[in-house]
């Protein structure tokens, strides 16, 4: 990842190319809404741009997934139909990995979605996107724990097997080649 947050000019034309793409190929994610209103929230919020590109480069494929009347904010989820490839084999959260002996990953998910400005999905979220398509067929991704399990060592993540979404637990220090999360963000 670069340091400064920024996208050059071919960077910045190719992601909005690659996102608009995706927003008219999957109009059953965001019925009602228009492009053109993305775009110039997009344009308006250049930081979010990054946040989307890192989120593209990792193998989210972020798309959006509705628009928050309130904050008239538009919400992206990491809409691959896997677990992010660039984001896997991680434990939970830094308190995790250093709890490891040995064989510790890389990195964990709460640090990475920091470092990309992105939230993990909630268990809620996460069965929101199932709606809209047949994700985590392979894989399982982690999502935000709830601080009371997180402080018994736990943390939660989820998938999608026999049609059916499950929430699971494990400890936050475990991590697997079919592993990753799902992020969000709201521009």
């Amino acid at each position: 990842m670069s340091s400064k947050k920024e996208l050059s000019p071919e960077q910045h034309e190719g992601l909005l190319k690659i996102l608009k793409a995706r927003f008219e190929k999957n109009m059953n994610r965001h019925q009602g809404l228009e492009w053109a209103n993305v775009q110039r929230k997009l344009e308006a919020q250049t930081d979010k741009l990054w946040s989307l590109y890192e989120m593209e480069r990792t193998g989210g494929e972020p798309d959006v997934v509705g628009h928050d009347n309130k904050t008239d904010d538009y919400i992206f989820y990491d809409c691959s139909a896997e677990s992010p490839k660039g984001r896997r084999s991680v434990c939970y959260d830094r308190e995790a990995l250093e709890s490891r002996k040995e064989h510790k990953p890389q990195n964990n998910a709460i640090e990475m979605a920091a470092a990309m400005d992105i939230e993990l999905l909630t268990e809620e979220q996460y069965r929101e996107l199932q709606k809209l398509g047949n994700f985590d067929l392979k894989t399982s991704s982690w999502v935000k724990t709830p601080a009371s399990i997180r402080k018994l060592g736990g943390a939660i993540f989820c998938d999608r097997r026999y049609d059916t979404v499950f929430m699971y637990h494990n400890g936050a220090e475990s991590y697997y080649a079919a592993r990753g999360f799902r992020g969000l963000l709201r521009v």
